[in-house]
């Protein structure tokens, strides 16, 4: 029997929503708090903004979404960068890099803007389905190694050639993956709308088990605690910097919308519309770099959840952002959930980011893509090639890599096909 779907606007009682919106917030914590430990800030003014910047995103969205806003990983390369210039200064160097998500936050509003005024036919152009579809598995399959890492699948890149997995973490991890697949399949009710959850809280529990848990954090955490907030500084050449990430960020959040829309069957791109996307995306970033708080992206943790549970509603996200923003205030809760052994994380990310590589391999079988064609088996064949293979190019210190480096070459490729077409046709009718 299939699985009922909980549409974008549905509204389920409180008792059964708690939970669901406890499964995106688990699904997303890990890797959102990873990016203010890199910069060493307080992860709780991110995790506040997070929260604070999804609910502006569903209202200017017009609660049409299901999309969870997380810390960006396009930023850690060219904030590393100019961190490093003000090495030994504290925290003034990220008061610099501030200006710089500011800055980002405009041009998102003005890729909105764009958009609003410009339309949505070019994406078809740019986009056509044998180029959207293997981007979109591009961004779920290069994202397959980082979960594969935290599960103790592959080795680190400093581990020598004597490594060996861990049979502790790979046991946690390989559990973790299996209760969750098996109340996936196996559960009924509303059981088989968390497996996320409950997949969470039993590996927690084994890895507790297995002596992989520090609670260290978590007692030395105070009770209750404000975010820090952070001072913007402003410097052109640092933000210049900074600026280049949007050309990942962009692509990003294209393909995330596309294959939101793919998972609950309706053409987000169109209603509310890309621009209303990119524009509560820009607001968010901006009010986050204001109080001193990373770029906001769309999540594709969140986007793997929903496509697992079939439960769309932005009422469940909406409440995510609010356990988020209640959490930011609690450290020994936030540290708690900070103190869950990468191997659960890792175990659970597996079938997340498969999900949406999935997904992507779905779009392109719904399109009917016709392969015997050599422009699309191009396409999607160098999309893959680019994005699995690790290729990377630099503009300035931003690096462009993977699913970023995959959909610019996809872009040109597809105006390149576009534009002999039209050659073709204007020689036919001469």
């Amino acid at each position: 029997m299939r699985q009922r779907e909980i549409q974008v606007d549905e509204r389920l009682p409180f008792w059964q929503s708690l939970p669901l919106s406890f499964q995106h917030l688990f699904a997303m914590f890990g890797s959102t708090v990873l990016v203010p430990i890199i910069f060493g800030v307080d992860p709780a003014t991110i995790l506040l903004m997070n929260g604070i910047g999804t609910l502006l995103y569903l209202f200017i969205t017009k609660g049409k979404i299901p999309a969870y806003l997380g810390s960006s990983f396009a930023f850690i390369s060219p904030v590393s960068a100019v961190l490093l210039k003000y090495k030994g200064t504290g925290v003034e160097g990220y008061s610099y890099v501030l200006a710089g998500f500011l800055v980002v936050g405009i041009v998102l509003i003005l890729a909105g803007l764009i958009v609003k005024y410009a339309g949505t036919k070019w994406i078809d152009v740019i986009f056509p389905p044998a180029a959207m579809g293997a981007i979109v598995a591009v961004i779920g399959l290069e994202l397959v190694p980082v979960a594969a890492g935290m599960a103790g699948l592959i080795a680190p890149d400093n581990a020598g050639s004597n490594w060996r997995p861990d049979p502790d973490i790979l046991t946690v991890s390989l559990l973790t993956l299996a209760i969750t697949i098996i109340c996936w399949v196996t559960m009924r009710g509303f059981l088989k709308i968390i497996p996320i959850l409950i997949g969470f809280v039993s590996g927690y529990i084994i890895a507790y088990f297995f002596g992989l848990v520090d609670f260290s954090s978590v007692q030395n955490a105070a009770t209750v605690s404000l975010p820090q907030f952070y001072q913007m500084k402003f410097n052109w050449s640092d933000i210049l910097i900074i600026l280049p990430a949007a050309l990942v960020l962009i692509p990003e959040h294209i393909g995330h919308l596309v294959v939101t829309g793919n998972i609950v069957q309706k053409d987000l791109v169109k209603n509310p519309g890309l621009d209303h996307s990119f524009i509560g995306n820009g607001v968010s970033t901006i009010i986050s770099s204001l109080v001193g708080s990373t770029p906001n992206t769309t999540y594709g943790e969140n986007i793997g959840v929903l496509a697992i549970t079939r439960v769309y509603s932005t009422w469940i996200i909406g409440g995510a952002a609010i356990i988020a923003i209640i959490i930011s205030f609690f450290g020994k809760f936030s540290a708690l959930i900070s103190a869950v052994p990468s191997p659960v994380m890792g175990g659970i990310s597996l079938l997340l980011f498969g999900m949406i590589a999935i997904s992507g391999i779905r779009m392109l079988v719904e399109a009917n893509v016709n392969y015997a064609n050599s422009q699309n088996m191009i396409l999607s064949l160098i999309v893959l090639v680019i994005g699995i293979s690790g290729a990377t190019i630099y503009i300035g210190p931003v690096e462009i890599k993977g699913m970023g480096l995959a959909t610019i070459i996809a872009i040109i490729l597809s105006l390149f096909f576009r534009l002999l077409d039209i050659l073709k046709l204007s020689n036919e009718e001469n």
